[in-house]
This record gives C-alpha cells, structure tokens and sequence, in this order.
C-alpha cells in the first residue's frame, strides 16, 4: 500500500482555487489535498451533486470548500464558475483545470468525426476556455499559477486513441505559449501528464480486470496510480515552492516514458 505523503511545504493558504473535473477521480483528490494545504477550493463538474458531497467532506474536516456546476465545454458556463469563484471567497489565484474525457480505441479511420470533434472540444478547448477566464481573474488578484492536466498521451502516443492524444498534445503547447505570455505578469502555468491511474477514463478503456493488469506490469512501477498520488505534484506546482516553475510537463506514471 502506498503511502501518500502529508501536504508539508505546501502552504495554500490565504489562496483560492478552482478544480474543474472536481466530481471525481484527480480532480476530487486533489481538491481534498489542496484544502488540506489551506486553499478555498472551488469545486466545478457537470456533476453538481457530487461535488457537493465533496466540498461538504472539506467543510467537515476544516477545511473551505464549495461546489459550482461547470462544463468547460460552454463558455458562459466557465465564465459564470470564475466569477463564482471570486464572489464566494474574494479573488481567485490558482486553477487546476482537469476536466476531460476519453473516446473509442479506434484506428484513426474508424474514428467518427463528431467524436474527434468532442474530444478536442472537451480536452483542449475546456482548457481554453478555462484559461481564458481564470487568468484576467487571476491578474485581478495581483498573479497566481493554473496548472492543466494533459496526460503521457499528451507527450508520447498510444494506439487506438489518436484523437486523445491530439488532444492532450494541444494542451502541452497551448500551456507552454500561455506560460510564456504570463511569464512576466506573475501567473505561472505548468502541466500535470499522468500515466496509468485508476480513474473512469481508464476503467472505461479497460474494462477488464486482465487488461488492467497488463497495463500495470507494462508500468516499470509494476502498478496503476491511485488519484491521490498525484495530488502533491498538483500542490507543488500551484504552490511558491515551484516560483521558479512555468513552462513546465510533469509526468506523474510510474516511469513509463523513462522506457
């Protein structure tokens, strides 16, 4: 059993952040994490109800948390969810924009057109429009950092899942140009590519046990990550500990692209 380390130097506190894909998975670990480090944490999915349950989780514990419905996907709904943000708790000055969704495993020419075109909207444009938000916030508040998830998909490929990659590849280079247009106004934004976790998204790839466990020996770690193992890189990354940090892609997977 792995142990997950304390949150530690990782002080959030006076900052508020806002997590999207917060109903489950990475997005609800490192919301409970980043509350667990001091920060207000807003929590948005489509999936309201359970980040209620979540945020209430935080509240019992201590901590500051609330929930607020948002499909990054729609424009006007992130846009609502930031101003939110800063209405409930004052300011925002962090992001963790970890919404997204996965597709068939399809070669490439099976691949429907209207899936490819979710894909990319859901996983790049989400991150789009999540930054194209957050950060006129964020400058409001005097700077701040967003760290995105992109994923391994976003750094080498796998088959089967080319729009995925696509996707996650968008995410690398459209983090990388917005951290160099921020360099110097004090908003730092990095990126998160996690390997083998056990979320939905995988699961619903691999639906069978057998494939799971293929997948793991396939990981030099001999093992699938649970959620909150990548909490503390989300933490460090959104935290002064990384104030020299922008630009940056972070593989949290066990060692796979080290092969």
């Amino acid at each position: 059993m792995t142990t997950i380390p304390a949150p530690g130097h990782q002080d959030l506190s006076g900052r508020v952040c806002l997590v999207t894909g917060a109903s489950q998975g990475i997005g609800a670990a490192a919301s409970r994490h980043l509350a667990r480090c001091g920060a207000s944490v807003v929590l948005g999915a489509r999936k309201l109800d359970a980040c209620r349950e979540i945020a209430d989780g935080i509240v019992a514990e201590g901590g500051a948390a609330t929930a607020v419905r948002v499909d990054v996907a729609d424009d006007d709904s992130v846009r609502a969810a930031v101003e939110f943000a800063e209405q409930t708790f004052g300011a925002l000055h962090l992001a963790f924009n970890n919404a997204g969704t996965q597709g068939p495993s399809l070669p490439l020419h099976e691949q429907e057109p209207e899936e490819y075109a979710r894909i990319l909207d859901v996983n790049l444009g989400g991150v789009y429009r999540s930054m194209r938000h957050e950060i006129p916030a964020l400058l409001r508040a005097g700077g701040g950092a967003i760290v995105n998830t992109a994923s391994v998909g976003g750094v080498i490929v796998a088959p089967g899942i080319g729009p995925y990659c696509a996707s996650k590849h968008g995410v690398v280079g459209l983090s990388k140009s917005a951290a160099i247009d921020y360099a110097r106004q004090g908003i730092r934004i990095n990126v998160v590519a996690p390997g083998s976790v056990r979320t939905d998204i995988l699961t619903g790839w691999l639906d069978d046990p057998a494939a799971l466990e293929a997948m793991a020996e396939g990981t030099p770690q001999g093992r699938i990550a649970e959620p909150e193992e990548l909490s503390g890189v989300v933490a460090f990354l959104l935290s002064d500990a990384a104030s020299f940090i922008t630009g940056a892609v972070f593989t949290a997977d066990g060692g796979y692209t080290a092969v």
